[in-house]
């Protein structure tokens, strides 16, 4: 018992925890800050990301030359990607202008069932039926956001909240397959490598969508330090929560990510509650706690997995000394 105490409060654990909730903490400020540009009537969604993907390009490109190691994966594979991540920042910053902050967190979630079956489909993963019951609940308490959103009394929270509902949903999706591709490349290429091109490739797609479709847009914007603070911190964020994301999918794996990124949901709604007297819907309550709920069960899973096999190993270990004891004190016997 004390050993395994050890083991749950070991300096891996809390280097896991710690990292998780910076992540969290990121992705809450990536939220406030979109959602402060709306505000203003700042609608560029694309160029939000663009820096947040030149960085990426400049620091690991860097890191890149410096090492002068050979690509490891086909380069066009990584425009794809790019593409993919591209438009999956673009639908989620744009649902802002549509919807509320908290549906925006919570319906984030989406990403985890998808994530799910395209690893399943794509990467072969097995998974037991706990998490399968995990995912029910996550997605129970999505359908109880959509709800929310169509009956609200309060339409304040969004023009149009229902529009702003499908462009999470449909920008999660697109994250799970940035995710999952992402998977692949850590495992099979190079983390600096998919960083750098990643962020090279983003910024060529960013900076085309740019110049067709938010030209004008740009040069209406009065760039205030009011409109400046939070476009320019939501790209430090994200370029921060890029970099840490492989980082804690090498120490501890997808599923403290998504648990710590569930908090990013708390963190917001207790800012709007605090700090911005806001009032929310009580379903929101009811929603979050089926999301936490779920993903418990979903982590639980694979905690449970892991005491089995932790228990067949030590079952092997015992019979193997049983066996070797046996097989001395047979030799003792007839060398006797």
């Amino acid at each position: 018992m004390g050993n395994h105490l050890k083991e749950l409060w070991s300096k891996k654990t809390l280097l896991s925890l710690g990292l998780g909730q910076f992540l969290s903490l990121l992705i809450t400020s990536t939220g406030f800050s979109s959602s402060e540009l709306a505000r203003r009537g700042i609608n560029v969604p694309t160029s939000q990301s663009f820096f947040n993907y030149v960085l990426l390009a400049l620091f690991y490109g860097a890191i890149m030359i410096y090492r002068k190691k050979p690509l490891k994966a086909k380069w066009y594979y990584y425009v794809i990607l790019g593409l993919i991540d591209v438009e999956a920042n673009y639908l989620v910053v744009k649902s802002y202008q549509y919807t509320s902050l908290t549906s925006v967190m919570l319906l984030d979630c989406w990403a985890i069932p998808c994530v799910m079956l395209f690893t399943w489909i794509f990467l072969k993963t097995k998974y037991k039926i706990g998490k399968f019951f995990g995912v029910f609940i996550c997605v129970a308490g999505l359908v109880l956001v959509i709800f929310s959103d169509v009956h609200a009394a309060d339409r304040s929270s969004g023009s149009n909240p229902i529009k702003g509902d499908i462009l999470v949903i449909a920008g999660a999706t697109l994250y799970a397959i940035s995710n999952v591709s992402e998977e692949f490349f850590v495992k099979s290429a190079d983390r600096v490598e998919l960083m750098a091109f990643l962020g090279l490739f983003g910024a060529i797609i960013s900076a085309c969508q740019i110049s067709i479709f938010e030209r004008n847009e740009l040069k209406s914007i009065h760039w205030t330090t009011g409109a400046t603070l939070p476009f320019f911190g939501f790209s430090l964020a994200m370029f921060l929560f890029y970099s840490g994301v492989p980082v804690l999918l090498k120490i501890s794996g997808s599923t403290m990510l998504n648990l710590s990124l569930l908090t990013s949901d708390m963190w917001s709604v207790f800012i709007r509650i605090f700090a911005y007297h806001e009032k929310v819907d009580w379903m929101y309550y009811v929603a979050f706690a089926a999301v936490v709920v779920g993903l418990i069960v979903y982590s639980g899973a694979d905690k449970a997995t892991e005491v089995a096999l932790e228990g067949v190993e030590q079952s092997k270990r015992f019979d193997e000394e049983v066996g070797s004891d046996n097989l001395i004190q047979k030799d003792a016997t007839g060398a006797s």
